[in-house]
């Protein structure tokens, strides 16, 4: 089953998805915030998606920044619908500036930067779902090395 990661924003939101198997995260798209709910219904009706993570905006000083109650609002509307696929926080703290990052080093030109200002959202929710992974992996490897 796979794991959909969510960079929500004010205006649009990033959506990343593992492969079944959940080796490899790739960025899916970007929506319209306003449409990411009905977006995500249809997506987890054609793919079995085991749960959502959704990125959970906090400023560096540790206070929440002014998206988080709009983050938790959809979260709370996600657990009423759709119970089943459970949704998640995890940190997004500089997975922007990290993306911008990774656009720039991987060369893409300026004129195209401008033309697809969803791209930074695509990455960021991908940054988002990488990191979720590498720390589910190093918790399982922890709780193995503990049994032995």
């Amino acid at each position: 089953m796979r794991v959909l990661s969510v960079d929500y924003g004010k205006k649009r939101t990033g959506v990343a998805v593992t492969d079944p198997l959940q080796i490899i995260a790739n960025g899916l798209t970007t929506v319209a915030t306003a449409s990411l709910f009905d977006f995500l219904m249809d997506y987890v009706k054609k793919e079995e998606v085991e749960r959502i993570i959704i990125g959970k905006p906090m400023q560096p000083n540790g206070q929440p920044s002014e998206n988080l109650a709009r983050v938790q609002a959809f979260v709370n509307r996600w657990k009423k619908a759709c119970p089943n696929i459970p949704i998640e926080y995890y940190s997004e703290i500089y997975t922007s500036v990290m993306a911008h990052r990774a656009i720039l080093d991987g060369g893409v030109k300026k004129k195209k930067r401008r033309e697809n200002k969803g791209l930074v959202d695509k990455v960021s929710a991908t940054i988002i779902l990488e990191c979720w992974m590498q720390s589910r992996r190093l918790s399982e490897n922890f709780n193995l090395q503990l049994k032995k």
